[in-house]
């Protein structure tokens, strides 16, 4: 099993940047895919950026070109540097870890954009 915990969220005036940090621990962090999830207020749950353990990246459309997910496999984390953030951004952002069938969440940090 792995723990995640997220950390980074905060308030942000609109254009601006904040980056998003993940750390796990209870596994081999190494063998997973990672990836980072948000649920705005009233939405469902949606991608937005994920890495596989050879460091391949995939992201949703409304982050494209914005935001870059990244991992360090001896600090056993993944980060999430966010950039031009726009209001519709905010929203809580989740950590993942994904093997097979097994799959991981953190509890969670609030990303909050003001116009």
């Amino acid at each position: 099993q792995v723990r995640l915990v997220e950390s980074g969220g905060g308030l942000v005036q609109a254009g601006g940047s904040l980056r998003l940090s993940c750390a796990a621990s209870g596994s081999i962090f190494s063998t997973y895919a990672m990836g980072w999830y948000r649920q705005g207020p009233g939405k469902q749950r949606e991608l937005v950026a994920t890495i596989t353990r050879g460091g391949s990246t995939n992201y949703g459309f409304s982050v494209k070109g914005r935001f870059t997910i990244s991992r360090d496999n001896a600090k056993n984390t993944v980060s999430l540097q966010m950039g031009n953030l726009k209001p519709e951004d905010t929203a809580v952002y989740y950590c993942n870890a994904a093997l097979g069938p097994y799959n991981c969440w953190g509890q969670g940090t609030q990303v909050t954009v003001s116009s």
